[in-house]
């Protein structure tokens, strides 16, 4: 790891801390993009630190590239924000985690595998509206991942 690297250098929290879940691109888009009302639970969970982002740098990258996205510019551009304002959320909430094995189940999209492996792997909640996920709910169930729990604010 080099200093190049910032988003790499967060250490896990210390265990009983938080919950890590595994967030997918679409969802991180709507917390600290278009800051959907849907998602108000969800941020507040970050922000208090009751749950955890668990990221591996190749879905760090990948935000990265659908921040330059010509109609996510133009979001961007009419929330004043710059995309490294969306790469620093990023970074101040998630958990810097090696990329998983192949899980068992396999998504039609290649793009969202990594996301189904790294939660699969740690056994835990996977947040995504992508519909190539949302048709795997009961294989993810299988494996022992939740897909998209409800946050209460109790929890």
């Amino acid at each position: 790891m080099t200093s190049s690297e910032p988003h790499l250098r967060k250490p896990p929290p210390p265990l009983g801390h938080s919950q890590p879940w595994v967030i997918d691109t679409n969802i991180v888009l709507d917390l600290w993009l278009f800051e959907d009302p849907a998602t108000v639970p969800l941020r507040a969970a970050l922000q208090s630190g009751r749950i955890s982002h668990l990221a591996t740098s190749s879905m760090r990258d990948e935000l990265a590239r659908v921040l330059t996205y010509p109609h996510i510019v133009k979001r961007m551009a009419k929330a004043k924000r710059q995309a490294q304002d969306i790469l620093n959320r990023f970074d101040e909430h998630h958990v810097a985690a090696e990329p998983a094995i192949k899980a068992p189940c396999t998504c039609k999209d290649p793009d969202d595998q990594k996301f189904i492996d790294l939660a699969v792997a740690h056994a835990v909640p996977l947040l995504s509206k992508d519909a190539a996920i949302l048709c795997m709910k009961k294989r993810l169930f299988q494996s022992g991942v939740m897909l998209n729990p409800t946050l209460m604010p109790s929890q």
